[in-house]
């Protein structure tokens, strides 16, 4: 696997007592609030990953001795087409649903089982993504079937090398985020495929967070983010914060290349985000070989 930093590996030495390495009686998985009340040092990475989804990434990080904390910095919500997918899914037909997140993902099944389980062919973007249908492809219904994944987990890649499965015009219905860019459906739609596109949920930040919470995850040498969204909201909270300069950890190449654009110079990402897209494999390569040696430099 590969990874990209706007710094040098190893990183260079921290400021003296900036990191510290952990011993025994530390933090169980997910347990922010009693970590909030011991009076444990400053955590060494922030998780910000909508609530529910950093327990993994947790874990991790604690089979090498690495204080996490959970800071959620945005939530997912319905967009303005959630409740027109069951109607489009009813009334019509598509060669491609292009699914692009776990997230993404989720939306799709409920608004697919609620038009009554068409048969409908899936093409993912990332192991993590393909996992979500792992329940539904599985079963001897078998109306779902996920029969393509891009050779890298991006989706402009899964925009150049989706199949045709006709000659005539290929239909994609591509239900996504309401912040994602149009770069997928462009890129299909340059290639000659029909693109329906639903902006089925979309991310709002976070806004009730601690202000010892807050504190805490300022005070962390690693802030880890997972998307653009995640991104712009913890340059938000820090906006107030002089010469905040921390590392910054971005799950992929996308929020990657978001944070240079945004400015920030410390950041590190894997170019290939897992093996075969897996996300939750970055995320032990994360906790192994990135986290690891800034604390201990």
């Amino acid at each position: 696997m590969a990874f990209s930093s706007s710094l040098a590996f190893p990183f260079p030495s921290p400021p003296s007592g900036t990191f510290q390495t952990r011993s025994a009686g530390r933090l169980r998985t997910g347990a922010t609030e009693r970590f909030l009340e011991r009076s444990s040092p400053p955590p060494d990475v922030v998780v910000t990953r909508e609530r529910g989804k950093n327990a993994k990434l947790i874990a991790a990080l604690e089979k090498h001795n690495i204080q996490s904390l959970e800071l959620p910095l945005i939530k997912h919500v319905d967009g303005p087409d959630t409740d027109r997918l069951p109607e489009v899914l009813s009334n019509d037909k598509f060669d491609w649903i292009a699914i692009t997140s776990p997230e993404a993902a989720a939306v799709f099944l409920r608004g697919w089982k609620a038009a009554g389980s068409p048969k409908v062919r899936v093409a993912v973007v990332g192991a993590g993504t393909a996992r979500v249908f792992d329940e539904v492809s599985q079963s001897d219904d078998q109306s779902l079937e996920v029969a393509f994944s891009p050779s890298k987990a991006m989706g402009k890649v899964l925009a150049s090398e989706l199949p045709r499965v006709s000659e005539s015009t290929c239909k994609v219905l591509y239900p996504a985020s309401a912040k994602a860019s149009r770069e997928i459906q462009e890129g299909l739609s340059d290639r000659g495929f029909h693109v329906t596109r639903l902006n089925t949920y979309t991310t709002v930040p976070v806004e009730d967070i601690e202000p010892l919470t807050l504190k805490l995850a300022i005070s962390a040498p690693v802030v880890a983010v997972a998307s653009p969204s995640a991104l712009k909201a913890w340059l938000k909270l820090v906006s107030k914060v002089d010469c905040w300069n921390n590392y910054i950890a971005c799950i992929g190449e996308t929020t990657g290349s978001a944070a240079k654009k945004l400015g920030l110079k410390s950041i590190y990402y894997p170019t290939t985000p897992g093996l075969e897209g897996d996300v939750e494999h970055w995320e032990l390569v994360l906790s192994s070989y990135m986290v690891q040696p800034l604390i201990t430099a």
